[in-house]
């Protein structure tokens, strides 16, 4: 973007604007094609939303968000229907040398999607701190002490006085709050920055509609399965969720589970067509869980995450009962080496006898 005709002042204040930096590494391009890790959620929705706005705003070029795997959780696809979110399977993208390609809440080479290998990565914005390959990205913005991503979007926004729509402005909100919620909180200044921003242009209707989504059956099954099989390990809980009729149940159970008082850590697993999945959570301040994750999949699958909280998926071989029991005792088996729990048998969350008695 030409900035020759600024005063040198503001040339040089906003030649070290990340928006700024962004917009023109992208001004080139014919079309700009949004990327998130698998299976999306509401942060890197609404990042997308956000990011999809502001280049139509200041590039005036199209733009298209795209949908990698599948979205399962209610409020997910609330936020999804709500909001009229347009989104393309990452699959039916037609690759072209004149698109912009940007991948948000993700980095190239964590086996967190699958967008092919030969696809060059225009710009990466994203606030984990994982083992991703940026090395060819000509852009990037990779902020650890950002709660979210759509905090460093709406700082974009807001940077470049891009005017916000309350259906912006919502998912933008949600996708910060989707990431701040538990306690500790993970959150910081620049997320309240940009919360507190953002609530005025919110839709409050719609984002109460996200909220309070309605569940599916599933929901309800996946939950009983995941409560008659978790075991107590010291601070430590194990959940097995079974198979999955969808990959997010893990991270709702996680959630859910680590609210025990009597624990400190909660671990929920289960398997998604021919993948392990796993979600870990814990109650401690800067507990580094997604390297801990990372290092209880070593060698088996792929992890990544915050301090609080972190995800990871293991490629299965087999989905025999034997096989999928061997990958379940693998990781037990670290994960209570890692917390420095001596190995033991678990005591059940809910005694066998009263799930005998209630199947009678």
């Amino acid at each position: 973007m030409a900035l020759a005709s600024a005063d040198a002042g503001i040339v040089e204040r906003k030649a070290a604007s990340p928006s700024l930096r962004f917009l023109s590494t992208l001004s080139r391009c014919r079309e700009v094609v949004f990327l998130s890790h698998v299976h999306p959620d509401p942060d890197s929705l609404g990042s997308m939303l956000g990011l999809a706005h502001l280049v139509r705003a200041k590039l005036q070029l199209p733009t298209r968000m795209t949908q990698d795997g599948f979205i399962g959780r209610a409020e997910n696809r609330a936020m999804v229907s709500c909001l009229d979110l347009e989104l393309i399977p990452v699959e039916a993208i037609d690759w072209s040398p004149e698109q912009g390609v940007v991948m948000v809440d993700s980095q190239p080479h964590t086996g967190r999607h699958t967008v092919p290998s030969d696809v060059p990565i225009t710009a990466v914005i994203d606030h984990h701190d994982t083992s991703g390959d940026c090395s060819e990205v000509p852009f990037i913005d990779v902020r650890a002490d950002a709660g979210a991503t759509c905090t460093i979007v709406t700082e974009y926004l807001l940077e470049q006085r891009v005017s916000l729509p309350p259906r912006i402005a919502t998912a933008l909100y949600y996708g910060i709050d989707s990431e701040l919620t538990g306690y500790p909180r993970e959150g910081g200044p620049l997320d309240d920055a940009a919360m507190q921003f953002l609530y005025p242009h919110v839709d409050k209707d719609r984002l109460a509609f996200i909220r309070n989504a309605r569940l599916p059956h599933s929901y309800f099954e996946t939950l009983l399965q995941g409560l008659q099989n978790s075991f107590i390990y010291d601070k430590l809980i194990i959940s097995w969720c079974g198979e999955l009729t969808q990959p997010e149940s893990v991270a709702e159970i996680a959630d859910f589970l680590v609210r025990f008082e009597e624990v400190e850590w909660a671990l929920a697993a289960g398997v998604y067509l021919d993948h392990f999945v796993l979600s870990l959570r814990t109650v401690r301040p800067r507990a580094e869980a997604g390297l801990l994750l990372q290092k209880v999949v070593s060698g088996l699958g792929r992890a990544g995450g915050h301090d609080r909280r972190a995800g990871g998926s293991i490629p299965l071989a087999s989905t025999a009962p034997t096989a999928i029991e061997q990958v379940r005792a693998q990781v037990r088996k670290r994960l209570l080496e890692a917390l420095d729990i001596d190995e033991c048998r678990g005591q059940r969350l809910v005694r066998r006898r009263e799930l005998l008695q209630n199947l009678i």
